[in-house]
């Protein structure tokens, strides 16, 4: 039995196009219907809710702080109902709801190098293994809310996270370690004085919780070049421009114009795990990606994380 103060799914897309699309205008091409017919559904939400979820002006209407989180937690319930149906469906069948009968879409975000290197084997074995499965794969740059808050915002059913930096996870998710990722020195191959070169950085590193690490090194110049990843840093390091301190990932399939060096027994690592929601941790697909990402992991398919060219 409902009450007065529950939301439809209805509605719950209602809200979910309106904080998207920046108006209800806008949510109503999205939707198909009137913008009349939004703005009225999102009043009696908001009626239900007993707050105000969008802050109207001339320009359109944008979430509140609350309508923020409300969209957030809408996202995650719909998703959730697609996975009911998934999970329901293979019961019915008498599957069961075992990771080798996993199916629908899978909504990954991850940050470029490991969308680039640890994923595609990853994936590769996760759809031959259930070819139900849909992969969807976002890169998303791990800066402020990085991967951890599309999760959390309910637009990725799973994150491939850098964990244990200064940007804590949002409270209440699922996270689990796959890999140390050890830091490494890259260089221009046969450069005499490469240590002279200047710092070639970018934003997703310096956040690395390793800024510590750095500040104790005073053979490290201060950054001087930015780029905008950490491919185009290599592509300038390559081209004798400079040095750079970067994660193994990173350096997966690195040019032999450069050279790698290991920065000892005190080198910088960073943790690389998954993240995702307590209701979708318990879903066929999101257990089926996690276990291949573990055996991946476990077999040493994953790219080769420790040691270093010298």
């Amino acid at each position: 039995m409902t009450t007065p103060s529950d939301l439809s799914p209805q509605e719950l897309r209602i809200l979910v196009a309106a904080a998207e699309s920046g108006g209800f205008s806008a949510a109503a091409e999205v939707l198909g219907t009137t913008q009349s017919a939004v703005s009225h559904a999102v009043r009696g939400i908001e009626r239900k809710v007993g707050t105000v979820l969008f802050a109207r002006a001339r320009t359109g209407a944008r979430p509140t702080p609350a309508g923020t989180t409300a969209a957030a937690h809408a996202r995650r319930v719909l998703r959730m109902l697609d996975v009911l149906l998934v999970d329901a469906r293979a019961a019915g069948r008498g599957t069961g709801t075992d990771e080798h009968t996993a199916g629908g879409p899978l909504h990954i975000a991850a940050f470029r190098s490991a969308a680039l290197h640890l994923l595609p084997p990853v994936l590769e074995r996760l759809t031959a293994r259930r070819p139900g499965i849909e992969p969807h794969v976002r890169i998303v740059r791990e800066v402020g809310p990085g991967t951890a808050g599309e999760v959390a915002a309910g637009r990725a059913d799973v994150g491939i996270a850098t964990l244990g930096t200064a940007t804590p996870t949002p409270p209440g998710l699922v996270t689990g370690i796959l890999l140390e990722e050890p830091y490494a020195l890259v260089r221009p191959a046969g450069h005499r004085a490469s240590r002279s070169l200047p710092l070639v950085d970018w934003i997703e590193n310096c956040s690395s919780y390793t800024r510590e690490w750095w500040a104790t090194q005073d053979w490290i110049p201060r950054a001087t070049i930015e780029a905008d990843d950490d491919g185009a840093v290599l592509a300038m390091v390559a081209g004798g421009l400079g040095m750079a301190i970067m994660p193994a990932l990173s350096l997966t399939g690195a040019p032999s114009t450069v050279r790698i060096t290991d920065l000892g027994p005190t080198r910088p690592t960073r943790s690389v795990g998954y993240v995702t929601t307590p209701e979708l941790a318990a879903s066929t697909a999101v257990r089926a990606l996690v276990h291949e990402l573990r055996h991946t992991r476990a077999a040493g398919m994953l790219p080769l994380l420790t040691g270093a060219r010298a």
